[in-house]
């Protein structure tokens, strides 16, 4: 399998939807050159915040498609591929890999998850993964999957060729220092802005952070600043993302997320049923945040 850079800070962007409620590949492609420009090293297109549970197939093509024409020469570009069917996540990696994605990060089944026993999940990450014409990534969301991933699980699937790494948004640095430990030569990717240094500090590889999408290059300066040795400046700029993540993403998700890119000056517009956007008030309470 060809080699996929996965070091840095990648945001994982939001869909951008029309006042009707379609994709809007437009916005999108203009976000993402813009955070580029930012010093991102690369973006999660249909994660979490990219509202992935409620995007269909081929929604999923037109956002990587939209996303491949304006990434520059080595940025990185993954996709959230994971589905309750083994056979869903499979077709979804595929049409990823087809359309120019470099990895695909994958997360968990979860409706069935409190009668799956964990071989059940070994084995769809096995399956995904030898069916996957690009890396895989396993995801670790517990606050929206409602399972969490072991280190134990990772380490029957380390030695697997096409599982390259891990992104875990837990928000727990004991749970990101126990997965470095159990795959040594994967890239681990912290799933938070407010452990990005922390995670750094562990040698995991970097971070896929919300923050990303509306702040991209205080979280792309972090970054630098570490790799410099400069621990206090990337300590300073730490302690700025901690109120965005915190009261943010942490807060109101998808939609808080985009409500503050629209207070930054780039296309958040609204969310897709049945998430609602966030009411007036908390739009300029966000705004403020980021004046701050």
């Amino acid at each position: 399998m060809t080699a996929v850079r996965l070091a840095g800070v990648f945001a994982p962007i939001t869909t951008p939807f029309d006042p009707g409620g379609h994709v809007a590949p437009a916005r999108h492609a203009d976000n993402v050159a813009r955070m580029c420009a930012a010093g991102l090293d690369g973006f999660l297109v249909a994660g979490s915040t990219g509202e992935a549970p409620l995007l269909d197939a081929d929604e999923y093509r037109v956002l990587v498609a939209a996303t491949q024409k304006v990434l520059p020469e080595g940025k990185t570009l993954l996709v959230g591929t994971g589905a309750e069917a083994t056979r869903q996540a499979i077709a979804l990696s595929r049409a990823a890999g087809d359309e120019g994605a470099h990895a695909v990060v994958v997360r968990p089944p979860s409706y069935f998850g409190s009668v799956s026993p964990p071989e059940s999940l070994v084995a769809y990450y096995r399956a995904v993964a030898d069916a996957s014409p690009i890396p895989v990534l396993v995801y670790n969301m517990p606050k929206y999957t409602h399972v969490t991933i072991a280190p134990a699980i990772l380490e029957q699937l380390r030695d697997h060729a096409n599982i390259v790494g891990v992104k875990d948004s837990s928000g727990d640095a004991g749970n990101l220092a126990a997965y470095r430990r159990a795959v040594p030569r994967w890239a681990v990717l912290a799933g938070s802005a407010s452990l990005l240094l922390e995670a750094l500090e562990l040698e995991c590889t970097g971070g896929v952070a919300a923050v990303a999408c509306f702040a991209p290059q205080p979280c792309a300066e972090l970054v630098s600043a570490f790799r410099a040795g400069d621990k206090a400046k990337a300590a300073a700029i730490q302690e700025r993302l901690k109120p965005l993540d915190r009261e943010i993403v942490a807060r109101h998700g998808p939609a808080g997320v985009k409500a503050a890119m629209d207070a930054a000056g780039y296309y958040g517009g609204p969310v897709r049923a049945p998430l609602t956007d966030v009411p007036a008030a908390e739009r300029e309470r966000i705004a403020r945040l980021l004046a701050a």
